[in-house]
Parts: C-alpha cells; sequence; structure tokens
C-alpha cells in the first residue's frame, strides 16, 4: 500500500518581509499567511475527494505539526474542514538559530560576515553562534518522522491502514527531510527552496520515498 506524506512549510508570518531568522520566536501568520493555508486546505479537500472516488479509505488522517504557533496555525486550518485536531510533535520544531535568532540577515551580515558566509556556503559545516547544528536538526526531525510513519503500520516495515498524511513544519525543516529522502548531503539543504505555504507530496511504497513534488504553492482553485 501506498503512503502519501503532504510535507507543508507554514504560512506567511508577521513581519516576514524584514526576512529574520525565526526559529524558536513564536509568531503568528500574517492575514496572506492565513489566505496561503486556506488555500492548501482547500487543495487537500480536493485531493481528498478524488482519492475517496477510487479507494474505500479516509484519505487524511491525521496531521501533524511542529509546537511552534505558525505551525499550529497553519495546521489547524488545514485541518478544520476534515473535522480533524492536529497533532503537536516539538521535534517538527524550527532550528535553534541561537544569538541570530529575531535578527534580520542584514544584520547578521553586518556583525558576523565571516561566520555568515561559511554558514551559508556550508551549512553543515558551521552552525549559528550558540544554535543547533544541522546534524543535531536532523537526528531529531528524522526521528520525529520515523515515529509518525511507525505509527501507521503494524510491523514498522508495511503501512497497512492510512493513505495519506499531513506534515506542517517548517522551511528548514522541510529542507533536511526533503534531502535525507533524497540522498542529497546534507551540504546542500540551501539548493531547496521552501516558500511560505509550500507544499511537497512524498509517496511511500514499503518506506521507500518517491518525491512527487516540491516547493509547489496553491493558487486560486
Amino acid at each position: 500500500m501506498v503512503t502519501k506524506v503532504y510535507l507543508i512549510r507554514h504560512g506567511e508570518t508577521e513581519d516576514a518581509e524584514a526576512r529574520r531568522y525565526k526559529g524558536h520566536f513564536d509568531v503568528p501568520l500574517s492575514k496572506r499567511g492565513i489566505e496561503q493555508m486556506e488555500r492548501v486546505s482547500k487543495f487537500l479537500m480536493t485531493e481528498d475527494e478524488k482519492w475517496k472516488a477510487g479507494k474505500d479509505l479516509n484519505c487524511l488522517d491525521p496531521i501533524y505539526c511542529s509546537d511552534l504557533k505558525r505551525a499550529i496555525q497553519s495546521a489547524e486550518i488545514i485541518a478544520r474542514p476534515f473535522g480533524l485536531r492536529p497533532i503537536i510533535v516539538s521535534d517538527l520544531r524550527e532550528r535553534n538559530f541561537g544569538e541570530w535568532e529575531g535578527m534580520a540577515f542584514g544584520e547578521i551580515e553586518e556583525k558576523w560576515p565571516d561566520t555568515f558566509r561559511a554558514w551559508a556556503e556550508n551549512p553543515l559545516k558551521h552552525s549559528p553562534p550558540g544554535g543547533e547544528s544541522t546534524i543535531e536538526v536532523r537526528d531529531r526531525v528524522m526521528r520525529a518522522l520515523n515515529r509518525i510513519l511507525s505509527s501507521y503500520s503494524n510491523t514498522g516495515e508495511v503501512f497497512t491502514s492510512c493513505s495519506s498524511i499531513v506534515i506542517v513544519a517548517h522551511g528548514g525543516v522541510n529542507r533536511i527531510i526533503l534531502c535525507e529522502l533524497l540522498g542529497m548531503p546534507l551540504e546542500n539543504i540551501f539548493r531547496i527552496e521552501q516558500d511560505f505555504g509550500a507544499l511537497n507530496i512524498i509517496e511511500f511504497y514499503d518506506r521507500y520515498p518517491i518525491v512527487k513534488h516540491i516547493n509547489y504553492i496553491v493558487q486560486t482553485l
């Protein structure tokens, strides 16, 4: 049986135009971010109807999200038409950016020019001062993903009941998941774009992942 994972980045946040590392900062969605998530929800409703037309299964159940406000709010908007409540998973939260938390990119580049340049060139070898390393984030995020996938199998090897799972997380988290599933070196996480409201679709065949879409932005339906 194929299990589909909709991996979603939360909607646009307030003060997004400043291009800050929000990390663990708890910020709400902007009006535009709410609209982005409403479009994603409508898209998933359409997907659900198509799936049920061909298979006698409950398509969208469950919906997981990070424990940060922007992800919870996004997941609640997506979940509402399905009558579901998001399941909060703290290991899906964004990277802790340490001393860079809440700072705009230009401010960081001015204060830490060499460190910021090194981080941009190799985010596996270098980390934000006082923040999490890419390996630390990878370990907790993939642990969470594997727990989620194993929850919907009898043996932890073969999917048996759930047809589709939604995960609402963050740009950095999603990049790491996609890199791991594609077998890409983690040095290259910034080669994968994750815009606000980005939708990624992965199909698992007995734990073998096929990435179908990356950074898909739902427009008007």
